[in-house]
């Protein structure tokens, strides 16, 4: 009877295991399979033999002469075609002046086969007719008269084309890889610390009961539910450099002389007791937006975990007495340790995926590309799909070895 009831959940795990299959392990699979392929975007749509009838010499009269022109030709300069087949129906009323070795003709259909087309390859056929009486009665199509078509075959590339490593070769080698790659450190690692810092301060803000509580608690998670096409905007809009609120406020109240373009400079001076440091301004706003819109997201975690803490521990302490900072580092800081790195972790990956918020910012200029930007680039603005997905299989690579670092997180979390 157990075995039975095993067999039977296996069948009815079946379509379940399939769905998950066909929508996540299928994608992932066909990423690596092109990541291993040098083809671009045009590569995707198969190559196709085309044909042009036109008509040059027209009948007037019986007796008269058709000149029919077949220009064919191959849609890709690069892959070749094969079992190609043209076929022309001649209607009634024209008779065939003369034919060449190529053609065929049987039952008024005329046909002529090649089994190799090389790429680019283009060819004009001519042939001639003599037109009858019934050429005239039948009101055949003067531009098309014998309807002429064309079929062919060819290899899919995705399939067929080598397996070869120069898709990572050349994104490794590109000159904007180390940069992204850097940067795909920095942003998430940063948005993560920042939005986790805010996150801790919102949660300590309301953890006391307070009239107007639920109302700022609602607020607070504002940035996290607004659509990110209206966050991105009105973030744009503010840094703007002409238009800007932010600008418009620094400007009238003297603290700087000009407006700053924070979207659009790659770097800035600060200068901090007579030094002049560099400053990457652009990159540092995506992080503060990132920080902005997610804290959220640590500020529910947090939440939670304080009013999960036991208050006899804050009253042993006022007995002590401890001081507000003692507390909160002695006591507050050690309850929520494991549930920050668990935030962080999450933070950490999620963001080092994200690839709209710094696209919708600023497109990936001004030395804020990261990795998913890089895949963007790759496989939509430069037209290589092979580049793209590799540098998603790199992204996916680093992305499982923070998720083995998350999954041995929690599982020393459930331990504790």
């Amino acid at each position: 009877m157990a075995a039975q009831e095993a067999r039977l959940a296996i069948w009815m795990l079946l379509p379940a295991l399939l769905i998950v299959a066909s929508v996540i392990l299928f994608p992932v699979v066909t990423n690596f399979w092109i990541s291993f392929k040098s083809i671009g975007l045009g590569d995707l749509r198969p190559p196709v033999a085309v044909i042009r009838e036109r008509v040059v010499q027209a009948p007037i009269k019986i007796g008269d002469e058709l000149v029919i022109t077949y220009q064919v030709r191959n849609s890709s300069r690069e892959r070749d075609l094969s079992d190609v087949v043209i076929t022309a129906k001649i209607p009634e009323g024209l008779q065939i002046v003369a034919l060449d070795d190529i053609w065929t003709l049987e039952d008024r259909l005329l046909q002529t086969k090649f089994k190799r087309w090389e790429g680019g390859l283009s060819q004009t056929f001519e042939l001639r007719f003599i037109a009858e009486s019934k050429y005239f009665d039948k009101g055949i199509d003067s531009r098309t008269p014998t309807s002429a078509s064309i079929a062919s075959s060819s290899r899919n590339a995705l399939i067929y084309s080598p397996f070869t490593l120069d898709n990572f070769r050349k994104v490794v080698q590109s000159r904007n890889f180390s940069r992204s790659l850097v940067n795909s450190f920095v942003y998430p690692f940063m948005g993560a610390l920042l939005s986790i810092i805010m996150g801790i301060m919102a949660a300590l803000l309301l953890n006391k009961k307070f009239r107007g509580q639920g109302f700022l608690r609602g607020l607070f998670l504002f940035p996290y539910v607004s659509p990110i096409i209206a966050a991105t905007f009105v973030w744009v809009f503010f840094l703007d450099p002409f238009s800007g609120t932010v600008n418009a406020l620094l400007v009238n109240t003297g603290l700087i002389k000009a407006p700053i373009p924070f979207l659009n400079a790659r770097m800035t001076e600060l200068s901090i007791l007579g030094l002049s440091i560099p400053f990457p301004l652009a990159l540092s706003m995506v992080i503060f937006f990132d920080a902005w819109r997610y804290f959220p997201f640590a500020f529910l975690f947090i939440l939670s975990r304080l009013q999960a803490i036991p208050v006899h521990l804050y009253e042993s302490a006022d007995v002590d007495g401890a001081g507000y900072f003692k507390k909160f580092w002695y006591i507050t800081l050690p309850q929520i340790t494991s549930v920050l790195g668990t935030i962080f972790l999450l933070r950490f990956m999620w963001t080092f995926n994200k690839f709209d918020d710094v696209f919708l910012l600023t497109g990936g200029a001004a030395g804020t590309k990261t990795l998913p930007v890089e895949v963007y680039d790759n496989a939509f603005g430069r037209g290589d799909i092979g580049a793209g997905a590799a540098t998603a299989v790199l992204l996916f690579l680093m992305l499982g070895v923070f998720m083995l670092i998350y999954f041995r997180l929690l599982k020393e979390v459930d331990n504790d």
